[in-house]
């Protein structure tokens, strides 16, 4: 059994954001191959999101202690505290490191004892830096898009209009600001062929609840409900032809970007920040710009205009990357073989080592 734990005390929401899509759509293929896998939810009892995604098996724990009598593989997919486990545990790296002093020790404890994956190259860089452990040491699991992005028909284009969509969620670090403030540059304004549309997803959040009435209060934003299911937000995209990821790189980096590769295999031509992991996330059709820049968005989105729609074989293409089947078989790969040290068993090896005795005689240089 592989058993995907989520934050404790929170339940696995649908349609907020890649770590719910990540873990899901592991669960699923994972059980389709016959390889038994499940979501564990801590404190929570069965409301714990498991109404939302059907066919998909949950188990409830009552307490982070509990987590200890799991048999089988532990792979947690959100933070977690530091907990013992029957067999080794792994941790997926889904969000950057904290980026304030007070919360370094926190992390490092919650990840010192488990293997480490990463979604990303520059994840695995970032964290490696972070913990101060060997490159080598992190292995990557790369997210997916769903089959269903690929599958999904397009709806016809008028080719006198531009539907552009902003599908993050509403929150400062997904560079929401940043799309606001280009609304107000000139090669938005005088482009009537644009129209752009967000979702309301994030809006539970105190700041996405805020950033709401920003979009709602703006003539040229038109703003629909969040998608709750892979194949709803696939509808979604295959009606527009560009997705913007304008992700805020001054307190925040994109790990990876599976709203990316979504829009690709949904036909979509992506603008995104040239920060983070979005540039691993390139299936032919993005094209990147400088983070936190108003007018290089506007600029990078004309750029997609300019370069028309993408075509079906390009389409076809992109959808052959980053599939969920490939993503399964790379992380149960990493499951099954001889696991790395953890960074507490790195930092072990070297308190050892320095505890050795220094050699008493001069070297003698060899002749």
């Amino acid at each position: 059994m592989i058993s995907f734990v989520w934050e404790a005390g929170l339940p696995l929401p649908a349609g907020t954001g890649g770590s719910e899509n990540y873990t899901i759509g592991h669960v699923r293929e994972l059980n389709r191959r016959g390889v038994p896998a499940r979501v564990v939810t801590i404190g929570l009892g069965t409301a714990d999101g498991r109404d939302e995604f059907a066919g998909v098996p949950f188990h409830a724990l009552g307490s982070v202690a509990e987590v200890s009598e799991l048999d089988g593989t532990v792979v947690f997919v959100t933070q977690f505290p530091d907990v013992a486990t029957r067999e080794p545990a792994y941790q997926i790296l889904h969000v950057p490191p904290p980026l304030h002093a007070g919360r370094h020790h926190e992390a490092r404890a919650q990840t010192s004892n488990r293997a480490l994956i990463a979604t990303s190259r520059f994840a695995a860089r970032l964290w490696s830096d972070f913990l101060d452990v060997d490159l080598a040491t992190i292995d990557v699991v790369y997210p997916f898009a769903e089959p269903c992005f690929g599958d999904e028909q397009r709806l016809p284009a008028d080719p006198g209009q531009v539907r552009v969509l902003y599908a993050g969620r509403l929150s400062p670090e997904k560079g929401i600001y940043t799309l606001l403030a280009m609304l107000h540059s000139e090669q938005i304004t005088a482009d009537r062929r644009i129209s752009i549309t967000a979702t309301t997803a994030g809006e539970d959040k105190p700041q996405g609840a805020i950033i709401r009435l920003l979009l709602d209060a703006h003539p040229g934003v038109h703003v629909v409900s969040s998608r709750k299911t892979p194949d709803a937000m696939a509808a979604l995209m295959a009606a527009h032809d560009i997705v913007l990821i304008p992700s805020n790189s001054q307190y925040w980096h994109e790990t990876f970007g599976i709203v990316s590769i979504e829009a690709q295999h949904a036909g979509c031509r992506v603008v995104a920040s040239d920060d983070g992991g979005l540039p691993e996330t390139d299936c032919g059709a993005v094209t990147l710009v400088v983070p936190d820049d108003a007018e290089a968005l506007a600029t990078g989105l004309q750029r997609a205009i300019g370069s028309g729609r993408v075509t079906e074989h390009e389409r076809r293409v992109a959808a052959t990357r980053f599939t969920v089947a490939e993503s399964a078989s790379a992380l149960l790969d990493v499951l099954h073989r001889p696991r790395g040290k953890t960074p507490a068993e790195v930092v072990t090896e070297l308190e050892a080592l320095v505890e050795l005795p220094t050699s008493t005689h001069p070297a003698v240089a060899l002749r």
